[in-house]
């Protein structure tokens, strides 16, 4: 019995948006990675994706030639129409805000930087960050009259727990300020685009989980900063919790007689392996040291005392990662920061700490390893939070509505966005 045509159209439509869905999600790939994403048989994909490329909703951007192994027809790889969208990522670090511009085929159209003092309060630090992107603007020619959406991510627990505000007070009179004081609205109104808000490093977890060829669902990922934070995702979602503290490994406990903390408690994690922290134990020890330069230099000569802190502090880090892999099970576990990248000894003793401490089987360990993404990689989350928010189907008419044949595009995306060459 031949299907109806009305029933037909929708189960073609459905096929659509789980193509470009996968396509927003996951930028350029061939024919045969969709088809194993979204469940479809090649000859149905095909029929989808050659309609899909005469509306103009996707394009050809290559070959997987140069990642191909043998001597097989190298594949084409399909993306989202560049000009269709574009993405901002932004990430309020605690003394730099960072921003990311991305097209709809996941290709960075701009990126920079504007660093500030910890203590500039969140006004002046939202201004900085808009002004960096009307230099970005002016830098790159990205005009953003394609923006879909727009991901922001600020230091500490965010959002506020439910039916309550801030900032508010620690029991030692300590006051938290971790949301933005109003960063989503100025955005918002600035590039009338929607914009999500999360901790920055949280986003960053999500960026590690799923970049790179061996993408996981479960991922422990702390950063060590002028802070530390943490993130976990866990079943290939992002963790927040009941008040948004879900991962903030950085304020556990490790010496209660320990140095005070900024959140008003003494002796966290944060306080023994944030980078501060590690300067100043190398001081402490005879070792004075400026900045992760200096640091560097004194890795680079094998200097007992650097050593010494760091191992030490990466040891209690890797305590309470293993505590937090006990509980989750993670495949992988991260650690970012520009600090892990200049003395990997940091990643080698996370790894020994848990070997020593998890359960004696290969399947129990997870795989310890730095951050493949440098300090933008609480913007690449945010960007990757935004992919995952914003359907393109509905921009593109159907096949019998184009007009001019193959490549003509609706005329609400016309025009819309100034691709950098």
């Amino acid at each position: 019995m031949q299907m109806p045509s009305g029933v037909h159209a929708l189960v073609r439509r459905t096929h659509e948006e789980r193509v470009l869905r996968a396509l927003q999600e996951n930028g350029a790939m061939s024919r045969g990675e969709i088809a194993r994403i979204v469940g479809l048989s090649r000859t149905t994909l095909s029929e989808i994706t050659a309609s899909l490329l005469q509306r103009g909703a996707i394009v050809i951007v290559d070959t997987d030639a140069s990642r191909r192994e043998g001597s097989g027809r190298p594949a084409e790889r399909l993306a989202l129409d560049p000009a269709s969208a574009q993405f901002m990522g932004v990430d309020f670090g605690h003394r730099r805000v960072h921003v990311v511009v991305a097209d709809a085929s996941h290709e960075i159209m701009a990126s920079g930087a504007t660093r500030y003092d910890d203590t500039t309060p969140w006004q002046e630090r939202t201004a900085l960050a808009l002004a960096l992107v009307e230099r970005l603007t002016a830098e790159a020619g990205v005009h953003y009259g394609a923006l879909q959406g727009i991901g922001i991510g600020v230091p500490g627990p965010y959002p506020a727990p439910e039916g309550r505000s801030w900032p508010r007070a620690t029991p030692s009179g300590t006051v938290l300020r971790p949301a933005p004081e109003g960063v989503d609205v100025a955005f918002a109104e600035r590039f009338d685009a929607p914009v999500i808000v999360d901790n920055n490093t949280r986003l960053a977890a999500l960026a590690e989980a799923i970049s790179g060829t061996d993408s996981v669902a479960d991922l422990v990922y702390v950063r060590l900063s002028d802070g530390v934070g943490g993130g976990l995702v866990v079943g290939g979602q992002l963790v927040t919790g009941s008040s948004g503290l879900a991962g903030e490994l950085g304020h556990v406990t490790v010496d209660p007689a320990g140095r005070p903390c900024r959140c008003g408690k003494r002796g966290c994690l944060e306080t023994v392996a944030s980078v501060p922290a590690i300067l100043a134990a190398c001081w402490e020890f005879g070792l004075p040291l400026e900045n992760l330069r200096d640091l560097a230099d004194a890795v680079a000569r094998a200097h007992p005392v650097a050593d010494r802190v760091l191992r030490e502090a990466a040891g209690v880090l890797g305590r309470v990662v293993g505590a937090a892999t006990m509980t989750l099970n993670p495949a992988k576990v991260v650690i970012g920061g520009e600090i892990t990248q200049l003395a990997p000894v940091i990643v080698d003793q996370v790894a020994a700490t848990l070997g020593a401490d998890l359960f004696p089987t290969a399947s129990a360990a997870p795989v310890v390893e730095a951050a493949r993404l440098s300090d933008d990689d609480g913007a690449i989350g945010a960007l990757a939070a935004v992919f995952h928010n914003s359907p393109l189907l509905a921009r593109y008419p159907e096949t019998a509505d184009v007009k001019g044949g193959a490549g003509a595009r609706d005329s609400t995306t016309e025009g819309a966005a100034h691709v950098r060459p």
